[in-house]
């Protein structure tokens, strides 16, 4: 259960720069805010969770694994981010380190 709660902190880790960033492009900026401040409080609460039995250092390396890679991959999606080899790259070594860390648990 614990693994599905760092899963879900990592998730929610994605909302709030998304939320931060539609809050620059809409109309409706207050309820975007509000999206990214509810986004950072669930993470906050699904990463306590998970680190009841996962230990801190691999918990965050994950949670914050989760949220870079998933924020990179949204800005190219949906805000046109450049995606060069460099920067895919660079993606590709943040996952690596998250399954070492992984692995090695």
């Amino acid at each position: 259960m614990n693994r599905l709660y760092l899963i879900f902190a990592g998730l929610f880790e994605i909302g709030w720069p998304l939320g931060l960033k539609l809050s620059q492009t809409s109309q409706n900026k207050l309820f975007w805010i509000i999206v990214a401040a509810l986004s950072m409080g669930l993470s906050g609460v699904f990463l306590w969770l998970a680190q009841k039995t996962i230990p801190m250092g691999t918990a965050y390396a994950v949670w914050t694994g989760i949220g870079a890679v998933g924020a990179f991959v949204t800005g190219i999606i949906i805000f046109k981010d450049p995606s060069s080899f460099i920067r895919i790259l660079s993606v590709v070594l943040i996952i690596a380190g998250v399954v070492g860390l992984k692995l090695s648990h």
